[in-house]
C-alpha cells in the first residue's frame, strides 16, 4: 500500500509481489505470440472460419481463425492484428481466448454455435492499483450472419447457479472444490495447489447459456489477482475454460483447460421464486458512476488499521470495553452489539458459583461469580481480578461466557463453553500482538475440565475438534435487515456471505476457523477475520433450537472490545465435502 513499509501484500499468509506494468507487459509477450497453453489437444472447430461478433454497447470483433492456434482480429473495423489463441469445445459451445499484441489486454469468448449467441470477456491488467489484478468487462452479443436477422435473445446474468457446489479436476491435474453460495461471489478450495486447508473467496459472474449450460468467472481480488472462467454443463459436470494471472512465484499462468467433476449438492436460495436476477449487487456504490469493469469487491484489508504493538498497547490502555451497552435485545436486559438484535436473554446460571477451569495446555483459572454481569478471576494461586462478563445457557447445563483478562501483556480475552453436566470446558483464548499486525487477533484452543463442589470431572474425556459441521451452510439473522450465511468449507476455515435486500447472496469473505463438538447438535466454533478487520468471532451453534450465541473480540483504533452476538438460524443445506478432508491436530494455536 502506498506510504506503508510493506513492499508486498499478503492474504492468508501468502505473499504476492506488487508487479509493475512493465514487468507484466514483459511477462505477457511470449504468451501473446503463442497463445494459451493446453494439456488437452486444442480444438480445430473454428479453423478456416471468419466470424464477426457484435456486442451490445461494446466492441465489434472480426476474427479469422487460420490454424488451431493462430488468428487475426480487427476491433471495431480497425487494423488487423495477429495473435496466438487456444480453443476448446463443450458440445456446441466454443470457448477461446487470446491476448492483444503490444498491450496488457486480452479476450475470452464463449460462442454458442447453435444459437449464434456470444459472450465476450474483455480482460486487462493494470486497471486497478494492484496491477496484477485482472479486470473484466462483460459484453453480450451475437455472431453476425450475412443476410440473417440478429438473434433477439442473449446470454444473461443469472442466479440459477447460486447454491451449487462442485469438485473439479482439470486435464492438467489441478483439483479444486468450488462453491457458488452467492450470486456475486464464489468460494474455492485448492486441493492440489494448497492442500485443501483453507477456502478463499473472489467476486464472480454467473451467466446462463441455457438451462443446462452456464458460464462462471472468478477474480482472485485481494489475493493473487488471477482470473478464471469456464463454461460448464450442469448435467454431465464437464467444463472448458481459461486461467490468466500470476502465481506466487510471479510466473504467468495462461492456459485453457478441460475438466470433469462431481456435483456436491445444492444449497437453499432465499430469493422469491421467479427471481433469476444475476445482478444482486450494484456495480457501483451509491452515488458513484460505474466505470468500465466496475464491480463491488469486498476489500476489508484496505480499511483495516495496521497497528504496531506500541499502538495496540496505547489504545488498549486508553479504551477497553467488555459487553458495553449498545442497545437492548428484545425481551432481555442484556448488553448487545449491532449483531445481537436476536440475542437471547443472559443467564444467572453461574451467579453465586465458585469453580476452577483446569486446562490441559494453560494455567488453571479460578472463578467467583458475583452477579449476572460481574465476576472475579485469577490464575490458580494468583490475585483476584474483577471483570465484566456475560453468560448464555444455550442448552440446559451448557453455558457460554466470556471476559477480558486485565493485565495480560497481549490483552487476552477468554470465550468459554462450560458443560456443567459433563464437567468439560473449551476456551478460545483470543490475544493480540500477533506477528502479522499487532491488532489482528490470534487464538489458542484450550481443552479441560470443570472442578467444583458436587461434580467429578472426567479424567480422560475432552471436547474434541470435529469435521461434522463441514459442508453445512447456516444462515443467521442477527437483527432486522442484518442477515448473513456461514458456509463451512473446510475443517480449518469458513466463509461468510452477506445477503442483499432481495435475500440473494452478495459479498463474501473467508477466514481460518476451527470447530469443537460440545454435544450432538451443539458446536463451538471460531473464525479469524484475517487480513480483514482482525476480529476473532466465536459462536455456539445449537442445531436443535436453531439459535446461536457468541462473543466477538476485536481491537482497532477505538480500542479493545468484547461484545455478545446472537442470531436466529436456518439450515441452508449440506454439501458432500467431508470426504475430501481429514482433521489434523492443529496444536491448539493459530496465529
Amino acid at each position: 500500500m502506498p506510504g506503508t513499509p510493506y513492499p508486498k501484500e499478503q492474504m492468508h499468509r501468502i505473499v504476492y509481489t506488487k508487479l509493475t506494468e512493465q514487468q507484466i507487459s514483459e511477462k505477457l509477450r511470449p504468451a501473446i505470440s503463442s497463445g494459451p497453453t493446453s494439456s488437452s489437444p486444442l480444438s480445430d472447430v473454428l479453423v478456416g472460419k471468419s466470424i464477426r461478433i457484435v456486442t451490445d454497447g461494446g466492441p465489434s470483433l472480426a476474427y479469422t481463425f487460420r490454424r488451431n492456434n493462430r488468428l487475426t482480429l480487427a476491433e471495431d473495423g480497425g487494423k488487423s492484428i495477429e495473435a496466438g489463441y487456444g480453443a476448446l469445445t463443450l458440445d456446441n459451445v466454443a470457448f477461446f481466448s487470446h491476448l492483444i499484441p503490444g498491450s496488457v489486454r486480452g479476450y475470452a469468448v464463449v460462442y454458442d454455435q447453435n444459437t449464434n449467441l456470444a459472450t465476450v470477456f474483455d480482460l486487462w491488467f493494470c486497471g486497478y492499483k494492484d496491477n496484477r489484478e485482472v479486470q473484466r468487462e462483460i459484453y453480450y452479443g451475437y455472431v453476425d450472419r450475412s443476410g440473417q436477422e440478429p438473434p433477439k435473445g442473449r446470454h444473461v446474468a443469472t442466479n440459477r447457479a447460486e447454491g451449487k457446489a462442485y469438485y473439479w479436476k482439470q486435464d492438467n491435474g489441478i483439483e479444486t472444490l468450488e462453491f457458488y453460495p452467492s450470486a456475486a461471489y464464489s468460494n474455492f478450495v485448492e486441493l492440489s495447489r494448497l492442500g485443501g486447508e483453507l477456502g478463499f473467496c473472489g467476486p464472480s459472474d454467473y451467466v446462463k447459456i441455457n438451462d443446462d449450460k452456464y458460464i462462471y468467472t472468478r477474480t482472485e481480488c485481494e489475493f493473487s489477482g488471477t482470473f478464471t472462467s469456464y463454461a460448464w454443463d450442469a448435467n454431465r459436470v464437464e467444463q472448458v475454460g481459461v486461467r490468466l494471472g500470476f502465481n506466487a512465484n510471479d510466473a504467468l499462468e495462461y492456459y485453457v483447460f478441460r475438466g470433469k467433476g462431481e456435483w456436491l449438492g445444492q444449497l437453499a436460495q432465499f430469493e422469491k421464486f421467479g427471481d433469476e436476477s444475476g445482478n444482486p449487487v450494484p456495480a457501483a456504490a451509491p452515488g458513484q458512476k460505474a466505470a468500465k469493469g466496475a464491480r463491488r469487491v469486498y476489500r476489508p484489508f484496505e480499511t483495516m488499521p495496521k497497528m504496531t504493538r506500541a499502538e495496540v498497547d496505547a489504545v488498549c490502555a486508553k479504551h477497553t470495553s467488555a459487553f458495553a451497552p449498545r442497545g437492548i435485545s428484545p425481551g432481555a436486559q442484556t448488553s448487545a452489539s449491532s449483531m445481537a438484535g436476536n440475542l437471547g436473554p443472559s443467564t444467572d446460571f453461574l451467579v453465586g458459583k465458585s469453580f476452577t477451569l483446569r486446562y490441559d495446555t494453560a494455567p488453571a483459572m479460578e472463578y467467583r461469580i458475583d452477579d449476572r454481569e460481574n465476576l472475579q478471576w485469577r490464575k490458580e494461586g494468583g490475585n483476584w481480578t474483577k471483570a465484566r462478563y456475560q453468560a448464555f445457557e444455550s442448552t440446559p447445563g451448557v453455558v457460554l461466557f466470556g471476559h477480558l483478562l486485565e493485565g495480560e501483556p497481549n490483552h487476552d480475552g477468554h470465550c468459554i463453553v462450560a458443560d456443567f453436566d459433563e464437567g468439560l470446558v473449551t476456551c478460545f483464548n483470543g490475544f493480540l500482538n500477533t506477528p502479522y499486525f499487532a491488532n489482528e487477533a490470534g487464538v489458542k484452543i484450550h481443552f479441560g475440565v470443570i472442578e467444583t463442589d458436587g461434580l467429578i470431572p472426567p479424567k480422560y474425556r475432552r471436547h474434541v475438534l470435529t469435521d461434522e459441521m463441514v459442508g453445512r451452510a447456516v444462515s443467521q439473522n442477527y437483527a432486522p435487515g442484518l442477515t448473513s450465511m456461514h458456509l463451512y468449507t473446510t475443517p480449518y476455515s469458513l466463509s461468510w456471505i452477506i445477503f442483499t435486500g432481495t435475500d440473494a447472496g452478495g459479498l463474501e469473505w473467508s477466514g481460518p476457523a476451527n470447530y469443537v463438538k460440545i454435544r450432538d447438535g451443539l458446536y463451538f466454533m471460531y473464525w479469524l477475520e484475517e487480513a480483514c478487520n482482525g476480529t476473532l468471532g466465536t459462536i455456539l451453534v445449537n442445531l436443535h433450537t436453531m439459535r446461536d450465541v457468541g462473543i466477538g473480540y476485536n481491537c482497532g483504533a477505538h480500542g479493545l472490545n468484547m461484545n455478545a452476538l446472537g442470531a436466529h438460524e436456518r439450515l441452508a443445506g449440506t454439501l458432500n465435502v467431508r470426504k475430501f478432508y481429514q482433521v489434523k491436530d492443529t496444536g491448539g494455536i493459530v496465529l
